[in-house]
């Protein structure tokens, strides 16, 4: 269900679409309400490698750089852990065909997220999204998980509240420590547990119990630990898991 069409908080002047999926076989996540912030009117591939996705995912370094190469799909070194070409294009695809109903008004979006716990942001930043979208989707929900990178962006509708702010360095994680944020930190890849943890500040960071170092303990619907400020707990750090990453994990034990 289309439950946005409207200008990007982050660019007004590119319009966006937020789809709301009910059912997902996602392995990490479990079967949450999955929500897709995708550039209206151009294939999720084009904009990533033209930089027009800078409407949804602001300045985010995993998005890669842009460019022109005719020989290239997707910006130059994308480290974002989403694989543009599979679930995200085939919704932007569905929604270009029709096949999605919009859904407008507080009463009808919050009948979405009741009873279920929601990703913010399965592709896209949720500060792309005017709030009030997210505060009506999550009003009779039973829990949250979302991610931002915008914090410092002009014009972005970052909630801390409802997201984790997205950090790629201890020293952006503490800025966000200091204003009284929780992060959600990547780190780098390494060959032991104890060379990853050593990476972490264990008074303010544990490490994403559902992450490959710490054994997929459990899926996210049901650990919802990533769920902004308005929970009291440590921040989260996980190792890089874009595919590149996993790629290069692959065999690796840790103990």
């Amino acid at each position: 269900m289309i439950i946005y069409n409207g200008p990007s908080m982050i660019d007004p002047a590119t319009n966006i679409v937020v789809i709301a999926r009910d059912q997902s076989s996602n392995r990490k996540t479990g079967n949450m309400i999955q929500t897709y912030i995708l550039v209206r009117d151009t294939d999720p591939r084009l904009a990533n490698k033209t930089g027009a996705d800078f409407a949804i995912c602001g300045k985010c370094r995993h998005r890669g750089q842009a460019t022109d190469d005719p020989k290239r799909k997707l910006a130059v070194g994308r480290t974002c852990y989403v694989n543009i070409a599979q679930g995200v294009l085939i919704v932007w695809q569905s929604f270009q065909r029709g096949k999605y109903e919009t859904i407008t008004g507080h009463d009808d979006i919050a009948a979405i997220g009741a009873g279920r716990i929601v990703r913010l942001g399965t592709y896209g930043d949720p500060a792309a999204v005017p709030g009030y979208i997210w505060d009506s989707l999550l009003s009779r929900a039973k829990g949250r998980t979302g991610y931002s990178h915008q914090l410092n962006q002009p014009g972005a509708d970052v909630r801390p509240d409802l997201c984790m702010i997205s950090a790629d360095t201890i020293e952006e994680a503490t800025a966000a420590w200091d204003r009284g944020f929780r992060t959600f930190r990547t780190i780098p890849i390494k060959s032991t547990l104890a060379e990853t943890l050593a990476q972490i500040d264990r008074s303010r960071e544990t490490l994403c119990p559902a992450s490959d170092e710490a054994g997929k303990r459990v899926q996210c619907e049901a650990c919802k630990l990533c769920s902004g400020s308005g929970l009291s707990a440590k921040s989260i750090a996980i190792p890089m898991h874009d595919a590149g990453s996993n790629n290069r994990k692959k065999g690796r034990a840790y103990a």
